[in-house]
């Protein structure tokens, strides 16, 4: 089968949306399928330094999608993202013309999603769209200028006007599926959340410990130290003050514990200066960003993950503290509600401070408790990996082509 995505987001953009695009398409190649990305172009991003003292993979030609960058501008009102040229159109449909694709799957909702739709119709291809993002929770964070309200109105209508030029839609979450019904979308939509590959989170010991040194001598305060592990997007959606706030009491009982944000974003500088505000800036690492394999050797040599995010549409990084091997206590809102579904591999709590530190502070005090969720959380990640959701995807385009 021939597949073309298009993507409003791709490397090196990190969101979930770039996580799904990219799994998704390798592992359909695995299985045999031909794959084709159509993404903004980005700048060359600056070099990351690298603290693992292992090789980057080295990428097989045979197993990488085609990945075809549209030009384009920087998008104002979000300095990590950019929006394509509208008369490039011409110049993507050329090049898709010799691949020929059997079908159009749509992963966002602007300009090169609009690519898609024109590209499908007008070549009398079937579209699968998958609604990753809830624009209406997240509008707000990136045009904080404009009436909420009326954001949210915006992003209903941008959404069902995608949905029902869709011949098939998936929802990553079950709360997605649910906020389809309330749009009133007619059409089936299947429930198809993104797979981690396991691979990417396994290390050997010799490589966790080598990792170990050169993180505890890149950050001194971390040596000796209990990490307490944040991975994502650094925004205000991300709910990071709360967790910022609740860490003192934390501290303050297992001072042999640190704090680590694992990750970049607009709001990273005012996160530094409210850790300083709490009188607990030497208790915390803010890593800004970290390239695949060092975040997950991050993951590997921490004690707990700890989510206090409430939109996140999937809430993966929770899948990837587990398949890691590390407890998680997160916020049960959203994605992360769907992909933990109870107590599995940690603690699903309320957005309330006392709840989320009582159940850090029994982990870290009961080593029975904490063996045993280590335990949960590797037995409950593997039905989260990329090739038994791939199995799932393969039979949506199927019943996509025959309708």
């Amino acid at each position: 089968m021939k597949i073309v995505m298009f993507t409003d987001a791709y490397w090196p953009r990190v969101n979930g949306v770039t996580v799904s695009v990219d799994s998704f398409s390798k592992a359909l190649i695995r299985q045999g399928h031909q794959v084709y990305i159509i993404c903004p172009f980005y700048p060359e991003p600056p070099a990351v330094e690298r603290l693992s003292d292992a090789n980057p993979s080295v990428k097989n030609p045979q197993a990488e999608p085609v990945i075809i960058r549209v030009p384009s501008y920087p998008l104002p009102i979000s300095k990590e993202d950019r929006v394509a040229k509208f008369h490039k159109w011409f110049w993507v449909s050329r090049q898709l013309n010799t691949f020929a694709p059997d079908l159009v799957h749509i992963h966002s909702e602007f300009v090169i999603g609009e690519f898609g739709f024109y590209y499908a119709k007008l070549r009398s291809i079937p579209v699968v769209y998958t609604f990753h993002t809830f624009w209406e929770e997240y509008a707000a964070n990136y045009i904080p200028f404009a009436p909420e309200v009326i954001l949210r109105m915006v992003a209903r209508k941008i959404i069902k006007s995608m949905a029902k030029r869709a011949d098939s839609i998936i929802a990553p979450t079950a709360q997605i599926q649910d906020v389809l019904v309330r749009y009133r979308i007619k059409k089936q939509v299947w429930l198809l959340p993104t797979g981690i590959d396991p691979s990417l989170f396994s290390h050997s010991e010799e490589s966790v410990q080598n990792f170990r040194t050169a993180f505890e001598q890149k950050y001194p305060r971390a040596q000796g130290k209990r990490l307490l592990l944040f991975a994502g997007r650094i925004g205000n959606e991300k709910n990071l003050s709360f967790l910022l706030r609740l860490l003192p009491e934390v501290f303050a009982r297992h001072p042999d514990t640190v704090f680590v944000a694992a990750g970049n974003g607009p709001d990273l500088p005012l996160f530094i200066e409210e850790a300083r505000s709490l009188g607990i800036e030497e208790s915390c690492i803010f890593t800004g960003y970290l390239d695949r394999t060092d975040l997950s050797l991050v993951y590997a040599i921490s004690t707990l993950f700890v989510f206090p995010s409430c939109s996140e549409t999937q809430g993966l990084v929770t899948i990837e503290a587990m398949l890691s091997g590390i407890p998680v206590v997160a916020i049960g809102e959203m994605g992360t509600r769907y992909v933990m579904g109870g107590d599995n591999g940690g603690f699903m709590v309320r957005h309330d401070a006392h709840e989320f530190t009582a159940r850090v502070v029994e982990l870290l005090e009961d080593p029975e408790l904490y063996a045993r969720k280590v335990a949960e959380a590797l037995v409950h990640s593997r039905s989260w990996t990329i090739d038994t959701m791939t199995v799932r995807l393969e039979e949506i385009y199927r019943e996509t082509l025959k309708k």
